[in-house]
C-alpha cells in the first residue's frame, strides 16, 4: 500500500475523530471513555501476538525488545484508563447521609 494512501487515512480519521468527540455531550464521556479502555484492550493482545511471533520465527532482539515495550506500554494506557474511569463514576455515587 502506498504510504501517501496511509497518511491520508491517518489524517481523515484524524479530523473525524476530532469532530466525533468534540460534538459528545458531557454526560456520555464516562461511559465512552469506559468503552474505549476495553477496546484499548485489544492493543494488548495485539502487542502480545506480535511479540509472540517475533518469539516464534527467531527475529532479532529488537523485535522481541520492542514488543515487551509495546505490551508494557499498552498495559498501562488500560489500567490508567480503568482507574481514571472509576474515579470519574465515583464523583457520580450520593453520599450517605447521616443526619436525622
Amino acid at each position: 500500500m502506498s504510504p501517501l494512501i496511509l497518511i491520508l487515512v491517518f489524517v481523515v480519521a484524524t479530523v473525524v475523530g476530532y469532530f466525533l468527540i468534540k460534538n459528545v455531550p458531557s454526560l456520555l464521556h464516562t461511559p465512552l471513555m469506559s468503552g474505549m479502555n476495553a477496546l484499548s484492550g485489544v492493543t494488548l493482545i495485539g502487542a502480545l501476538a506480535a511479540t509472540g511471533l517475533a518469539v516464534l520465527i527467531d527475529h532479532p532482539i529488537w523485535g522481541q525488545v520492542v514488543g515487551g515495550l509495546a505490551i508494557i506500554l499498552a498495559t498501562i494506557n488500560v489500567v490508567g484508563g480503568f482507574g481514571v474511569t472509576h474515579r470519574m463514576l465515583r464523583m457520580f455515587k450520593q453520599k450517605k447521609r447521616t443526619d436525622k
